[in-house]
């Protein structure tokens, strides 16, 4: 997919990775999220070279420094919004007390915290990448990896994920590569790293 091709991404600041499909968006997260492993070279995450550790390490450290968002949400339908969290930080070796509290605060920070209760399946499309952008956040990440997370959103949905993402790096100093399409997310990063065919 990638041919001589080097970049370096700032720390803290919110970077969309545009270009047509195909260009490689989904691989370049995945290469950055430990998911997948170039053929040569080496990818740097916050530091480590992740593109030499094995799978268990990889794994390792996307628990503990990274969130990632999907192209599905990847939600328990039959669990509430805020049990969708605290399971997810659970997973992390967090005590449930701590989880609860956190995966409140996650919600609140997108907005949703008058849906925690709600069972996923009864949530809107928009709802349901709310709480999987809580999901992603609720650890306090340093780096947060997502992969077109408005492509099944309407335009103020998809308004309000690239305006809380935005919001993410701001007051919380995260660091955002988003691959996206969407014009809306686009002009609310900080820099933009185009890929081509």
């Amino acid at each position: 997919v990638f041919a001589d091709f080097s970049a370096r991404l700032g720390e803290s600041r919110f970077t969309v990775v545009t270009g047509p499909s195909g260009s490689g968006k989904s691989t370049l997260l995945n290469l950055i999220a430990g998911l997948e492993l170039p053929s040569e070279g080496e990818v740097v995450v916050l530091g480590e070279v992740v593109s030499r550790l094995d799978r268990a390490a990889r794994a390792a450290v996307r628990r503990t420094r990274l969130g990632v968002i999907g192209q599905d949400a990847g939600l328990v339908q039959f669990l509430s919004a805020q049990e969708n969290v605290e399971l997810t930080l659970a997973t992390r070796g967090m005590p449930l007390a701590d989880a609860s509290a956190a995966a409140n605060e996650a919600l609140v920070s997108v907005g949703l915290v008058e849906l925690a209760g709600q069972r996923v399946a009864r949530l809107s499309m928009g709802e349901r990448q709310h709480v999987a952008i809580a999901r992603a956040v609720a650890a306090r990440p340093k780096l947060l990896v997502a992969d077109e997370p408005t492509a099944r959103l309407d335009a103020a949905n998809a308004l309000e994920i690239g305006a809380l993402l935005s919001r993410l790096v701001a007051e919380r100093g995260t660091t955002i590569v988003c691959a996206t399409h969407d014009p809306l997310v686009i002009e609310q990063a900080d820099e933009e790293l185009e890929l081509r065919r």
